[in-house]
């Protein structure tokens, strides 16, 4: 059966509420793994994914690091997980190396954390004054990290090869629908607020609101589609390097890559993969496992370029009418299986066209769910940003290195897909399931 819906938020320190998240989020995370050998789950399959025993032991040692260490000055269940399962001291090649927790250990040791957790919440003054209890940010800061190494756990069963990755039920998913001709939407030039305004959670990078003020642009309605990508794929894209930048070029070359990472040639036809299933490419789904070198690519053979992260959020959020942001494309409503595709259990992107309801504002579709899109900006702080409540989630990766996704994919969990939530990785990197969409200049 799958997992109850997620809770909405923790907006508040109500002790039943608090437990009732961080259980269906711990029913997600097993539930995703519960069919898997320990042979799977402890082996890193590729190097840039951790062996899934080290995700969840990181799941468990986040936890008793927030609610139990800090919150409450108890010493660590096990000392020996804090430096195992510390994410900095371990990059993700180093981690098949270390001495990873038996099956019974790794089970009992996230089991005495939420056991642990939840005694430290009842005898708690939650009342007492400390920004990161302030409307229970410190659990929901909990929550949304284990959701988010729910998606990282999903991209390595997504190349698992063998053995396959066979989801225990599928949700199935709206059929798409015939999409206007005219498939780029104008965003009129002019000022608008970007960033989290609320006082809901948020993390820190997403932080402070600031005016930005844009030129007019057209954006693509919908994400670029496999149908869309498969011409830059037969017209030569990949070997004709006056569509890719110089770093781009080099990673071509190197990689020797020539289509999307779930694509293959078999029997003189595309087919694509998404965890089991296998089918002959189908044109009307959004392109996904591309890099950001790739997407830049397309773009510039297209005669389009990335847009910025202002460019996208503001067709995004912007509501041009009430001249002030939603929180979501459609409005301030959580996102739901009837505006957009996410929440993990449908295992491959929506149809063009299958969400008509989650539109924003401008009429621009698919924007949440269904594929993160890589935009052209670098991850860099917004104006006014205070690290909050530890630099190592995101100041400690601002920079040239690293480009900014936007919009979550369906692997995303409802909570974590605000309209303000902001992803980065290298831009070489296809694990991700990610896609883009294009803009071009107003003439």
């Amino acid at each position: 059966m799958p997992s109850a819906p997620s809770s909405p938020i923790i907006q508040s320190l109500d002790p039943g509420a608090i437990a009732g998240r961080l259980e269906q989020v711990r029913e997600r995370t097993l539930s995703l793994v519960a069919g898997l050998d320990w042979e799977v789950l402890q082996t890193q399959h590729i190097p840039i994914l951790s062996p899934m025993v080290w995700d969840l032991g990181h799941i468990g040692h986040f936890e008793e690091l927030w609610l139990s260490q800090n919150l409450a000055a108890l010493p660590p269940l096990e000392a020996e997980f804090a430096g195992m399962f510390d994410a900095v001291l371990n990059p993700r090649p180093t981690r098949k190396d270390l001495p990873l927790p038996v099956a019974r250990a790794l089970w009992g040791y996230l089991s005495r954390v939420r056991t642990r957790s939840l005694e430290i919440m009842r005898d708690l003054d939650l009342g007492r004054a400390e920004p990161i209890l302030a409307g229970g940010f410190v659990y929901e800061m909990v929550a949304e990290h284990e959701e988010q190494h729910q998606e990282t756990i999903l991209q390595l069963l997504q190349v698992l090869d063998s053995p396959t990755y066979m989801p225990a039920q599928r949700r199935r998913l709206p059929p798409g629908r015939q999409l206007p001709a005219e498939s780029m939407i104008l965003i009129p030039g002019g000022p608008f607020r970007m960033g989290c305004q609320g006082p809901g959670f948020a993390y820190d990078n997403e932080r402070e609101p600031h005016d930005v003020t844009l030129p007019p642009y057209l954006i693509d309605r919908v994400p670029v589609s496999s149908g869309d990508f498969l011409g830059f794929v037969e017209e030569g894209g990949y070997v004709q390097q006056e569509f890719w930048s110089v770093s781009g070029w080099n990673w071509c070359e190197a990689s020797q890559v020539r289509a999307p990472g779930n694509w293959f040639w078999r029997d003189d036809r595309w087919w694509m993969r998404h965890m089991d299933r296998v089918e002959p490419l189908r044109r009307d789904l959004p392109v996904t496992h591309v890099c950001f070198h790739e997407a830049e690519a397309y773009a510039r053979w297209a005669g389009k370029r990335l847009p910025t992260e202002p460019e996208w959020e503001k067709a995004a959020l912007w509501d041009p009418t009430a001249k002030c942001a939603r929180l979501y494309p459609w409005g301030d409503s959580p996102a739901d299986q009837g505006k957009a595709n996410v929440d993990q259990l449908a295992f491959q992107p929506a149809p063009l066209g299958a969400y008509p309801d989650g539109a924003s504002a401008y009429g621009v579709e698919h924007l949440i769910g269904d594929v993160w899109e890589w935009t052209s900006s670098e991850f860099q702080p917004y104006p006014g940003f205070q690290a909050f409540p530890y630099a190592e989630y995101s100041e400690i990766f601002f920079g040239s290195e690293y480009k900014v996704l936007r919009g979550g994919s369906w692997a995303s969990r409802p909570a974590v897909v605000r309209g303000t939530i902001r992803n980065w990785d290298y831009p070489i990197r296809r694990q991700i399931f990610a896609g883009f969409r294009c803009v071009r200049d107003s003439r």
